[in-house]
């Protein structure tokens, strides 16, 4: 009853795996997409930064003009650009000195870099003729970004206009952005773990069925072997071969059910409906059960099934083997008509709240011991379209009723049981 659970536990420990290895594979790809959308948005951030510096830089370059060497700056007073960045400044230079501020308008005191700086970003200006970004910090420690654009006097530079602004905000919102995109990534990487351990589950679910039923088919095969084992031991210790040979062919006639119900169970072989003789089959099985004659009464009329003989054998064999385990030393009353086999014992009964919990797979109550018989008998019934059921019995006792459809054709080849 536990070679399954084994398999099971293994099964189990692959679903998680299996999740395990999904979440992290998806972990990984977002993880990758983050890294390349933070790249691909710093790369951004900065180059339109850049090009709205540019930008402003050369609009104020044409703004400012030259006139034999005199700078005029007054456009700039009424010009809204200037008033744009942290930083404007127009730089001028006169022969070999140092560059200096003629123009500056800043949000705060001391915001242009240190002469040195001044110096280098004019140099670069003139020897690039175009305009020049840099990133240098301010006297305040604050790293400004700064671009520049020549202001031409005839076919030489006169000056340099500077922009600067802060790129903090910008870093911010990228920051921000990472945040967002490690967040959704979090959720996502939970989000597939959980879809990927229930589909996982999912996949696995007919697994675990069939590993279920090879357990349950293992329980009802000790089930069923159990009692005729015990009395073949009996019979060939007391020297009864008669007795031995007759419970070997039960034996086999047990073997060749369970068998035919595994097939079954795992798809192996269809089951195959022929009509048969129900009260001759179960005639036979009556006659095969290692009890004495006597313990039976049996009463019958003839009825046509469609069924297949070996799993309605073993249904029936259940259904009077139940009986004379559990009932009173009376005879067991079984009676077949219409397509239904009808077993009465003169035991304790069952309880009305017990009717349906019988047919579990496994069972323990007052009818003593655990057993797995009358499940097979529901499974049976239910394969043929039929049914099993605890109806009432007049009297004490219990009466258990398999019932099937019957066949219309009541004519032509039946089946029973092989003599």
């Amino acid at each position: 009853m536990t070679a399954g659970r084994p398999a099971v536990a293994r099964l189990r420990r692959m679903r998680w795996a299996l999740t395990l290895l999904y979440a992290t594979v998806s972990a990984v790809s977002l993880v990758t997409l983050v890294v390349i959308a933070a790249s691909i948005d710093a790369r951004s951030g900065s180059r339109d930064l850049d090009s709205e510096l540019r930008g402003r830089a050369e609009a104020l370059s044409r703004a400012v003009w030259m006139d034999e060497g005199a700078l005029h700056l007054e456009p700039l007073a009424e010009d809204e650009l200037a008033t744009m960045s942290d930083v404007t400044a127009v730089l001028q230079k006169r022969g070999t000195g140092a560059a200096q501020a003629r123009w500056v308008r800043s949000d705060a005191d001391g915001a242009l870099p240190r002469a040195g700086r001044l110096d280098d970003l004019w140099a670069t200006t003139v020897r690039e003729q175009e305009p020049v970004l840099a990133t240098i910090p301010g006297p305040d420690g604050r790293e400004l970004r700064w671009a520049t654009a020549p202001v031409w006097d005839t076919d030489e530079i006169g000056a340099v206009v500077l922009v600067a602004v802060d790129p903090a905000p910008v870093e911010r919102r990228h920051t921000e952005l990472v945040l967002w995109l490690a967040a959704g990534c979090a959720v996502l990487v939970l989000a597939s773990a959980g879809a990927g351990h229930l589909l996982s589950g999912k996949s696995m679910r007919p697994a675990m069925r069939t590993l279920g039923r090879q357990e349950q088919f293992l329980a009802e095969a000790a089930h069923e072997l159990r009692t005729p084992l015990a009395t073949l031991r009996l019979a060939l210790e007391s020297g009864s071969g008669r007795d031995a040979v007759r419970l070997v062919d039960h034996l086999d006639r047990l073997v060749a059910g369970l068998l035919t119900r595994a097939r079954i169970d795992t798809g192996t072989r269809p089951l195959e409906l022929t009509p048969l003789r129900l009260d001759l089959l179960v005639e036979q099985v009556v006659a095969e059960l290692p009890y004495p004659d006597e313990r039976v009464s049996l009463r019958t009329e003839p009825t046509v099934v469609l069924g297949d003989p070996d799993l309605l054998a073993q249904a029936v064999r259940n259904l009077v083997g139940n009986a004379l385990r559990h009932g009173a030393p009376a005879p067991v009353e079984v009676s077949v008509a219409a397509g239904t086999v009808a077993v009465r014992d003169h035991g304790p009964g069952i309880p009305e709240r017990d009717r349906e919990r019988v047919f579990g797979d496994r069972v323990s109550g007052g009818r003593g011991g655990i057993g797995v018989g009358l499940a097979i008998v529901r499974w049976v019934a239910e394969l043929h379209g039929g049914r099993a059921e605890v109806a009432d019995a007049e009297g004490p006792g219990a009466r258990v009723v398999l019932a099937l459809p019957a066949s219309s054709s009541a004519h032509g080849p039946v089946a029973t049981l092989s003599p």
